[in-house]
């Protein structure tokens, strides 16, 4: 289905959301762009077209509703029409799986460095935001995933929540939305250049006072609200409405507007039955992509494959910030057809642990089939001397 921009915007608080309305059952209008070096049948959804509404009546907010709904479907219907959709969606965006060897083949020579979104793609997605934790499994994959490439944990929870979640002090972590980042306390292994030094950077620190107040005001207001969890996390404040009845979306929707009419410097964002209060920095995920690469020593290097892996609207920055760089493939987390900038696609997060566990091995094979060369070649150099 065909989806446009909508920003809603208050004249008198200034606040803008940008909000995706669903506005055709047709599939999404796609214009070519340059394929990735992976499969060469690989297109990109076009990008959205921005529409301006003004004011706050009672139809503008049930579009916004409606927009809230279609992000965040409870459930999935299936139908003959919804299956080609999907089938002409995976055409676009294959499963990661199966072009695994397409995307080894494009690294050759480089360096990869895995980026991971944590909800919905290490974990997954609960009713209850404080129990998504991730299994044994997955952590002692991604553990594994650590002792050959750089790896780090992107996510919009605040740091300490995610670092609690994973608890592997080998990765890089940033923490809301990428405001938040800091790398191994002990520096990382794979760091080019001089030094090894921990990374810590917080671009939002000025905003910690004004985000802790709204946060205690989002709870007071949103108490009445059956179902509403209401989440600190550091950088930005997140009211998860995974658990409140539809009918209640868009009186929700209207009470958090209305806690940011005195902050004009937040702005207001929606990812999946979630609605986040941000900085208005021009800070996001693709930009803490691009920080952790020069932390790295990657910032101009042709010799890096990024790979980022996600689920969420707020991932799609670092998606496009792959597609400009030309480097890596982003990989979308979802079952149903979606507007990206990815390359590739994975169903869930147990498809996302068996791609990094394939990873794994073919590192491990790769290294071994090094060692065995240069092996023989130091054999037959020792046996010329001789």
């Amino acid at each position: 289905m065909t989806q446009q921009n909508v920003v809603v915007s208050d004249p008198k608080s200034g606040i803008n959301l940008t909000i995706p309305v669903s506005n055709s059952s047709a599939l999404f209008t796609t214009a070519a762009q340059k394929p990735p070096p992976g499969p060469g049948s690989c297109i990109t959804i076009s990008r959205k077209t921005l529409v301006e509404i003004n004011g706050n009546n009672s139809a503008r907010i049930n579009s916004w509703v409606e927009s809230m709904r279609a992000s965040s479907p409870t459930h999935h219907k299936s139908s003959p029409a919804l299956s080609d959709d999907l089938n002409s969606w995976m055409v676009q965006h294959p499963s990661a799986l199966d072009m695994f060897e397409q995307i080894i083949s494009a690294s050759k020579g480089k360096q990869i460095v895995m980026f991971l979104d944590y909800d919905g793609t290490l974990s997954p997605i609960v009713e209850d935001p404080d129990q998504a934790f991730m299994s044994d499994a997955m952590r002692a994959t991604v553990r594994k995933l650590a002792r050959y490439f750089p790896t780090a944990i992107v996510s919009g929870r605040c740091r300490d929540k995610v670092y609690s979640f994973v608890r592997l002090a080998e990765l890089y972590y940033a923490g809301s939305h990428g405001m938040d980042i800091k790398g191994p306390s002990k520096g990382s292994k794979y760091k080019k250049g001089e030094g090894a030094q921990a990374v810590l950077f917080q671009p939002a620190s000025e905003f910690l006072p004004m985000i802790d107040e709204v946060y205690k005001k989002l709870v007071d207001i949103t108490k009445s609200t059956e179902g509403v969890r209401v989440e600190n996390n550091k950088f930005c404040a997140s009211v998860h409405f995974r658990c409140v009845d539809e009918k209640k979306w868009g009186e929700l929707a209207q009470v958090v507007r209305s806690v940011l009419k005195e902050y004009p410097k937040l702005r207001l964002t929606q990812g999946r039955k979630v609605l986040e209060i941000r900085p208005t920095i021009k800070w996001d995920k693709g930009k803490a992509l691009e920080f952790l690469l020069e932390s790295l020593g990657y910032a101009n290097c042709t010799d890096v494959f990024p790979v980022y892996i996600g689920d969420d609207r707020t991932d799609e920055d670092a998606f496009k910030v792959l597609r400009e760089r030309d480097q890596g493939f982003g990989i979308l987390v979802s079952k149903t057809p979606k507007d990206t900038h990815a390359s590739y696609s994975l169903q869930e997060p147990s498809e996302v642990m068996v791609f990094l566990r394939r990873l794994v091995e073919w590192k491990k094979l790769s290294l071994r089939r090094q060692f065995r060369i240069r092996r023989q070649i130091e054999e037959m150099k020792a046996s010329l001397r001789n």
